[in-house]
């Protein structure tokens, strides 16, 4: 029996980037997409509790489903993995994603949001991001890198509680120097919120901001991006700092 592929994304299930990604999955497997209708980048692990979720069927063969769900990212998996897969996924991924998520950008990333709850689910899941926002942009580049990685996946697996945020430069294929297993770079978004007035003269806000990440280590995914290397990080639902648990031992009564 091929594995089973659950697809996801945070850019709607209209993107090129999912459409990419099917076509790479469906050549290692029978595959499930459920996608968000709309765009939901920027949701994170958010998920819909304060009102019903609907699904729309666009596709249905034994080869390929498509199903569009007026939900969050969380919520396709969520709901995919219960109701909407004939049976358990052998692997999850999300994307491609229409731009870097790299570095804190985990943190924000809706797609990155739906990889880490498969992981909670026990299944192994890839995050793939290319750094182009273009909703036209070539993921050419990017393809014998995303195959690579779902072979070798299918294949090894990956270590129980981790998943991977795989980043691509927007690069064409000959400058792309390989692959680099990466932790996150220390960064932050400089966010500022300009103040404008609608027709109505009703004040309202919107979020701006500069991305910064000063002198990023070798080791780092930001450094191997602007140095032409795909980047692999290896993540987990377990937000916890082990190093500091002694040393906080002070605080305990």
């Amino acid at each position: 029996m091929r594995p089973l592929i659950l697809i996801t994304n945070d850019d709607g299930v209209n993107a090129k980037g999912i459409r990419t990604l099917t076509d790479v999955a469906m050549e290692f497997g029978d595959v499930v997409v459920m996608a968000p209708i709309l765009n939901a980048s920027g949701k994170s692990h958010s998920l819909t509790s304060e009102r019903p979720l609907r699904v729309n069927d666009i596709k249905k063969s034994p080869e390929l489903s498509i199903y569009a769900c007026d939900g969050t990212p969380v919520d396709c998996i969520k709901l995919a993995v219960e109701y909407f897969c004939p049976r358990r996924p052998n692997l999850v991924l999300s994307g491609i994603n229409h731009g870097s998520n790299s570095s804190i950008n985990v943190l924000y990333s809706g797609t990155m949001g739906a990889v880490i709850e498969a992981t909670a689910l026990d299944i192994d899941a890839i995050g793939f991001s290319l750094l182009n926002h273009n909703p036209e942009a070539d993921f050419s580049s990017s393809l014998p890198y995303v195959r690579h990685i779902i072979d070798k996946v299918l294949k090894d697996g990956l270590p129980d509680n981790v998943s991977l945020n795989v980043n691509i430069p927007r690069l064409p294929a000959k400058d792309i120097k390989g692959i680099r297993i990466c932790h996150e770079a220390k960064a932050r978004w400089l966010d500022s919120f300009v103040q404008r007035t609608d027709p109505l003269g009703r004040p309202y806000w919107w979020l701006t901001g500069k991305f910064e990440c000063i002198n990023p280590p070798e080791s780092s995914d930001e450094w191997a991006l602007a140095n032409g290397y795909v980047s692999v990080v290896p993540t987990c639902p377990d937000f916890t700092h082990y190093e500091s648990i002694n040393k906080l031992k002070h605080l305990a009564l």
